[in-house]
C-alpha cells in the first residue's frame, strides 16, 4: 500500500471536518486501511473569511472551493470533500467531481423556539437566512415575514437562534443529521412545498482527472444513483446559472431506471415564480436536467436572470 498518506482537502467547519471523516472511513473500509494511511488537511476559504455580507454580492459559489482546488492543481492534497451544492458548475481545467458519497435527506429543515412550522409563525416574524432560494421560497409562502441575512458556520447559526436574534431559521437537514444535531429541527419542509437547493444532501469528492491511484479509491465509495440525481441537477443549474443571484432549486429522484427532475425559479422576493419537471430514462439524466432548465429559461424571457 501507499507509504505517503492520501490527503484529503477540506474546509475548517465542523460540518466540512464531518464529511471529510465520513470520507475517510468509507476508505478505511473498502480499503482496509488505518487512519494513519491518510491526512486531513484543512484549508481556509474566501467564503469562510467574508462574513458580514452576502456571498452572491462577492462572488457566489466559487469562494467555498478556490482555494482547496488550487491546492489540489498544485499537488499539495490529492483529493477534495466538498457539499455538492457549493460546487460551480464548471470546474478547473484538469479536475473532475470523480465521486458521489450515499445522499442524505434532502429536506430543509425549519428550526424555531416559537413555532411548529413555517406556516404558524405569527404576522411579521423574522426569519434569518443567507440562502436566496430559501429566502424567496420563505417570501412566496409568508410575504408578511421580514427576511434577514444570517451568515455564519451551522453552530452560529444556532446560538443567534438560541439568542434571539430571530424568530426561526431554516438549515439542510442533512448538515444537522451528519452533526447528530437533528433533535434541534423543529419541523421538516416537503420537497413538494419547497424545493431543495441543487446537490443539497450530497458530499462530492473532486479529484486531479488523471491521478489514476487516487481514482481507482475512490471507484469503491463511489455511489451511482447520487451521480445520477446530480448529473440532472448540475446540468440544469448549469442552464440557468447566469447570475448566482438567482434564487434557484432543483430535485432529481430515481425509482428504478426512471428519473423525475422537477426545477424552480424565483425573483429574490418570491413575487414570480416559474417551475417544470419532466420525466424519462435515468441513462438520459443530463439531458432531462437540460431540457427543464432550456424551459424554465424560455417562459422566464430575457432579464429575469440579471434585473435583480
Amino acid at each position: 500500500m501507499q507509504s505517503n498518506p492520501l490527503r484529503i482537502g477540506t474546509r475548517g467547519s465542523a460540518l466540512a471536518l464531518a464529511q471529510a471523516h465520513e470520507t475517510r472511513e468509507r476508505l478505511m473500509a473498502a480499503h482496509g486501511l488505518s487512519e494513519d494511511a491518510f491526512e486531513i488537511v484543512v484549508i481556509k476559504t474566501s467564503g469562510d473569511r467574508i462574513q458580514d455580507r452576502p456571498l452572491s454580492e462577492v462572488g457566489g459559489k466559487g469562494l467555498f472551493t478556490k482555494e482547496i482546488e488550487e491546492a489540489l492543481l498544485d499537488g499539495r492534497i490529492d483529493l477534495a470533500v466538498h457539499s455538492s451544492k457549493d460546487m460551480p458548475t464548471v470546474l478547473p481545467d484538469g479536475l473532475a467531481l470523480t465521486a458521489f458519497l450515499p445522499r442524505e435527506d434532502v429536506r430543509d429543515a425549519f428550526l424555531s423556539p416559537k413555532a411548529k412550522t413555517l406556516a404558524d409563525l405569527p404576522q411579521g416574524a423574522v426569519v434569518g437566512s443567507s440562502s436566496l432560494r430559501r429566502q424567496a421560497m420563505i417570501k412566496k409562502l409568508r410575504p408578511d415575514i421580514e427576511v434577514v441575512m444570517y451568515r455564519g458556520n451551522l453552530q452560529t447559526r444556532l446560538r443567534k437562534l438560541a439568542e434571539g436574534e430571530v424568530d426561526a431559521t431554516l438549515l439542510a437537514t442533512a448538515g444537522l443529521n451528519r452533526l447528530g444535531l437533528e433533535h434541534e429541527i423543529t419541523s421538516h419542509l416537503s420537497v413538494e412545498e419547497f424545493l431543495p437547493a441543487v446537490g443539497q444532501g450530497a458530499i462530492c469528492i473532486e479529484s486531479r482527472e488523471n491521478d489514476e491511484a487516487t481514482l481507482e479509491k475512490l471507484a469503491a465509495i463511489h455511489d451511482p444513483e447520487t451521480q445520477v440525481r446530480l448529473d440532472a441537477e448540475r446540468a440544469f443549474l448549469a442552464v440557468l446559472d447566469g447570475s448566482c443571484r438567482t434564487p434557484i432549486g432543483g430535485l432529481a429522484v430515481l425509482a428504478g431506471d426512471t428519473l423525475h427532475f422537477r426545477g424552480i425559479v424565483l425573483k429574490p422576493d418570491g413575487s414570480e415564480v416559474h417551475e417544470a419537471e419532466e420525466t424519462g430514462a435515468a441513462s438520459d439524466a443530463i439531458q432531462i436536467g437540460r431540457s427543464v432548465g432550456e424551459a424554465l429559461k424560455a417562459r422566464m424571457g430575457p432579464g429575469f436572470l440579471t434585473e435583480h
